[in-house]
Formats: C-alpha cells, structure tokens, sequence
C-alpha cells in the first residue's frame, strides 16, 4: 500500500493524470516514490506505445498526423513540467554566470529569451525525430517508444540521489531529504525484467541495450552539469536532465533505425 501510494504521489508530481484524493507526503511514502519512478515512466512509454500502435494500425491518419498526435502526447501527459525545468535551466545556463546567480536566475518565474529557443530546438528536434521513426516503424519500434520515459525517469532518480541538492528548498530537496542511495536498489530490478522480457522481441535485447548505454552517457553528462554549473540538482536541474535524456534518446532510437533496422 505504502509503495502504490508513492507511484501515486508521482503521477500528481510528474503527469498531468488526474489524482484528485491527499496522499501522504512523509518521508516513507517519499521514499516509495522515489522508487516507483521507472514505474511511472514505464506508464507513460506504455501509454505511448499503445496510441502509437492504434494510430498507424487501425486508422487513417497519415505519417505526419501520428507523428504529430505522439509528439503532443508527450507534451500534454507530462503538463510540461519537465519542460519549465528545461527553459528555467537554460536560461541560467545561458547567463554563463556564476552558480549563485544562475539558482536565482532558475527561481525567477519569467522565461527569457534562451528558455524559448531552447524549448523550441527541443521540440522541434522531438518531432523531427518522432516522424522519421513514424516512416519507417518496425514492430520492435513500439517496445523502444516505450522505454524512453522508463530510462529518462531512472536518470532522473539516480541523479537526485547520487548529486547534493544546490538548494535546500523545493520538490528536489524534498524528495531528497526522505531517501538514500540504497533505494536505487529495485532499478536494476527493474532494468533486467524488461531486457528479459525484449528478448522475445526481433532484436529488442541488443536494442534496448544500445538505448539504456545512451541512457547511462546523458547520466553522466547530466551529473557533470548539474555539479560544474549549478553546485548540485535542483527541481529545474531534474526536470531539465529528464527532457535532455528523453531528447537523446530518441536521437538514438532515430539513428537505430537507420543504421541497425534497416
């Protein structure tokens, strides 16, 4: 009961699924969330996966129509809060200040020039990718779609329990302050029950592996920023390594279908 309330405290954290009742927010439920965050990820590539398949198999919508109707749902199933935390960290990346000064930068509610073409090389870069992967679909394509947000979401639990907090308020600190890096221990768990389970898929093992070691490259590059711009994680720093490891990821999965799909 304690861990199902922690996947629930993520999806109203982390997606925009509606979760109208109070859960607790003490620091055992915190620390289920923390391990439940593959699992949200999970549901989301799940979801994904599935309106992805209905889309190109059961209507007539054109390429660019699927492509596009996947793209916003990647947008609208998360409410873009990860995408606030990719503009406020670019714009105080972009100030090439000190980190003081970029932590204030990332608290001021405004959006500065630097946060909107982030988002939109971001996003069209996204959407570029979704399409071409949209022409060129293999049945192992779906399984790949759904692991994206499964990996993003373990980067994003690693890092905030690997990285000091560059502040001692908001969602980061929280999370936090109410677990230890020994909760990590369920996501090799996690990572060796699908890789089983992709064996049954075409070339889904040597797939899926190629795709968690992108996964484990923009970990460390994350880890190296958010410590040399930014002193530590915050929210924003989090928010901004899950939709930078999502980005490259699906760089991957694009590349994948070029040079090992074809």
């Amino acid at each position: 009961m304690k861990f199902l309330k922690g996947f629930l405290l993520d999806l109203q954290f982390f997606t925009a699924i509606p979760i109208r009742f109070e859960l607790p927010m003490d620091k055992p439920h915190l620390k289920s969330a923390v391990q439940a965050f593959p699992l949200v990820g999970l549901l989301q590539g799940g979801i994904y996966f599935s309106l992805f398949y209905v889309f190109t198999q059961y209507t007539p919508f054109s390429t660019l129509a699927v492509a596009f109707l996947l793209w916003l749902m990647t947008i609208l199933l998360t409410g873009g809060i990860h995408l606030d935390g990719w503009m406020d960290a670019s714009d105080a990346y972009f100030s090439y200040d000190n980190q003081s000064k970029r932590l204030e930068i990332m608290k001021d509610p405004r959006t500065g020039a630097f946060g909107v073409i982030s988002v939109i090389v971001l996003l069209s870069s996204r959407f570029l990718f979704i399409y071409e992967i949209t022409e060129n679909v293999q049945v192992v394509s779906y399984w790949m779609i759904a692991a994206i947000p499964f990996l993003s979401k373990s980067v994003m639990g690693i890092l905030l329990l690997t990285v000091k907090s560059a502040k001692n308020e908001g969602l980061g600190a929280l999370f936090q302050s109410a677990a230890t890096k020994k909760v990590l221990w369920i996501y090799p768990i996690y990572l060796a029950v699908i890789l089983a389970l992709m064996t049954f898929v075409g070339n889904g093992f040597m797939l899926l592996s190629i795709l968690i070691m992108s996964a484990f490259i923009s970990l460390l590059v994350c880890r190296r920023g958010a410590i040399k711009w930014f002193g530590g994680i915050t929210g924003d720093v989090l928010g901004a390594a899950v939709e930078g490891t999502e980005l490259f990821l699906w760089m991957t999965l694009w590349l994948l279908h070029y040079f090992a799909m074809a």
